[in-house]
């Protein structure tokens, strides 16, 4: 009954292709029609949910496929491959993408982390991006927060505390174990993270991110690729290649974008382009043309 009732509200509020807000902060609905294959993104701390259609995100070789059965909890930026492959005017996708406030999500994980009845967490969950079924608390707190609407009255009094009985629903359900490990208590790897994230143009060392979370590097490796699939040097390539195309599939030249993720020579920039890719980046923005993916 909740997902029948968060649908008619979605369908009710938006009719054209794209996304639009709802009146709280980091709440957006979206709708695609057009077919979009795979290509290069960044997922930030977010829960993307589907009403209507499919989506797809691969990291590093792993297939996530969801619909609205399942809903996607990233809890940290993540360099994927996103799409809607199957998206068309007579099945179109429909959702809801809600950034998660590091802030809040922090405070009330660790205020769970000090329950005497919270689960611990598995030794080798992975953080990253998991897939999580709903459940009625999540249902009900989704279908609260969309309930608000556009009246701005109502989401400037209530949404803070809608969007926050959200993110507890998000803490307690499946996708809980993933959230609170990145958000609680021991959350340094999401931190290293966070740290690199906004330093893409730098020249930032395996070193200098493990002292930032006080640990050793051989510790740091270990647990940075347990939470993302992805060995540091992995990770931070791949953020760099990812903004960059993406940053070339919103129409920046080549040369500005290898710059704006740190690369100095345009040369290797094409070269671990192409690795990555299998084209260059001239051929590739030719390919997508001015692509933009609704992740």
């Amino acid at each position: 009954m909740f997902r029948q009732e968060i649908k008619q509200l979605i369908e009710s509020r938006i009719s054209d292709e794209g996304m639009v807000e709802t009146g709280v902060k980091g709440v957006h609905l979206f709708k695609v029609t057009t077919a979009i294959p795979c290509a290069p993104a960044v997922y930030e701390p977010t829960v993307v949910v589907i009403v209507s259609g499919k989506k797809e995100a691969i990291i590093e070789g792993h297939h996530y496929v969801y619909d609205s059965s399942q809903y996607l909890c990233c809890t940290m930026s993540m360099p994927v491959e996103a799409g809607t492959p199957e998206a068309s005017p007579e099945e179109p996708l429909l959702g809801v993408y809600i950034s998660l406030d590091t802030k809040v999500m922090t405070e009330l994980a660790i205020e769970m982390e000090s329950s005497a009845t919270v689960i611990k967490h598995p030794k080798n969950s992975a953080q990253g991006l998991s897939l999580a079924n709903w459940d009625d608390n999540f249902s009900d707190a989704l279908l609260r927060l969309l309930q608000l609407g556009d009246n701005p009255r109502d989401s400037a009094i209530l949404g803070a505390s809608r969007l926050r009985e959200f993110y507890y629903a998000v803490l307690k359900g499946e996708a809980g174990i993933s959230a609170r490990r990145a958000f609680g208590v021991g959350n340094e790897i999401a931190r290293s993270i966070e740290y690199l994230s906004k330093r893409l143009s730098e020249n930032v060392t395996i070193d200098q991110l493990a002292s930032q979370v006080s640990m050793s590097r051989a510790v740091f490796h270990r647990k940075f690729k347990q939470a993302t699939m992805m060995s540091p040097i992995q990770f931070m390539k791949s953020m760099r290649l990812n903004q960059a195309a993406m940053k070339i599939a919103a129409g920046n030249n080549v040369s500005e974008a290898a710059m704006a993720v740190g690369y100095v020579s345009s040369s290797q920039f094409s070269r671990e382009f192409k690795r990555m890719y299998g084209q260059s980046p001239k051929q590739w923005s030719q390919s997508k043309g001015l692509l933009e993916n609704i992740t």
